[in-house]
């Protein structure tokens, strides 16, 4: 597996932007995604937090190895917002927020970030997330179900995330019928998944007041190198052949996948599996073919 760090601009045209990156499909981070002179950057922190929200209840979300068989992992607990924030900042945890959407909880809260929009319009700023982690947690390696472009800005902390084109999803042992990896590329397992020697992706260590544009239907896995939060936005897909696959996933993939589980149980997953290992094994083929 090979990583090379992704590029980073501090200002860019819409026009270099949509041409050279999001037309594309290729990662960037963007230094002015979000303006510096943003309100967010000075109002807010986890005092803040607790003070607007602190009582409101939040579910808590810890490692996804154990849900390998799931389109998305179920909350291991819940808690109030005031004591999650007390937990990240006095010890490292893996226990994540996942799609918190604080901003809908407090709407007042959006008109504290002013973008740089240099998608001309493609952003949907009334539709933000905001992902809470502490020092440790990760986000196993995914694609994002409904194929849209993200944009997530770091607020607090630092992330490390791990990026791969959709063109090597057979290399990540991509489960059939669901959208993250079955490999666990953080400690790879070269024996037993010797395709992941064959990735070729991208390194992005996401700082305060960057923003990582990951592109449609890229692979990512995220990892909280300090307790911390951002916001992450996102645009539609471009081309009707993404446009197509993120109904697909949305609509018929991922109700087939929860019907066909609960029919067959433990045999459904073992077929997936199987059937990953025999798309990777081809993928292999291909590469050294490539090699000769």
């Amino acid at each position: 597996m090979r990583l090379s760090p992704v590029s980073k601009i501090k200002k860019i045209s819409s026009e270099a932007f949509l041409k050279n990156y999001m037309k594309p499909r290729k990662p960037l981070i963007l230094e002015n995604f979000v303006h510096a002179e943003s309100p967010a950057f000075k109002k807010w922190n986890y005092t803040y937090f607790k003070e607007i929200a602190g009582s409101h209840k939040v579910n808590i979300y810890g490692s996804e190895l154990e849900s390998l068989d799931r389109v998305a992992s179920k909350p291991i607990t819940q808690t109030t917002f005031s004591e999650y924030l007390d937990l990240i900042t006095s010890t490292p945890t893996e226990h994540r927020l996942f799609l918190f959407n604080l901003l809908n909880i407090k709407p007042e809260l959006k008109n504290d970030i002013h973008y740089n929009d240099v998608t001309k319009g493609k952003i949907i700023k009334w539709l933000p997330f905001m992902f809470f982690g502490g020092e440790g947690s990760i986000t196993r390696n995914h694609i994002d179900i409904d194929m849209s472009h993200v944009f997530i800005t770091q607020f607090q902390g630092i992330k490390k995330i791990w990026l791969f084109p959709w063109e090597q999803s057979d290399l990540m042992y991509k489960l059939p019928y669901n959208f993250h990896s079955l490999a666990n590329i953080k400690e790879p397992d070269y024996k037993e998944f010797p395709a992941l020697k064959y990735l070729n992706g991208y390194e992005a260590i996401l700082k305060p007041g960057e923003t990582l544009y990951i592109p449609s239907g890229w692979w990512h896995y995220i990892q909280y190198e300090t307790e911390g939060y951002s916001v992450s936005i996102r645009a539609l897909p471009s081309s009707l052949l993404e446009k197509w696959r993120g109904f697909r996933n949305v609509v018929l993939i991922r109700n087939f996948d929860n019907m066909m589980r609960n029919l067959f149980k433990e045999k459904w997953f073992e077929f997936k599996v199987r059937k990953a290992k025999r798309k990777a094994n081809r993928a292999i083929k291909k590469q050294k073919s490539f090699s000769i």
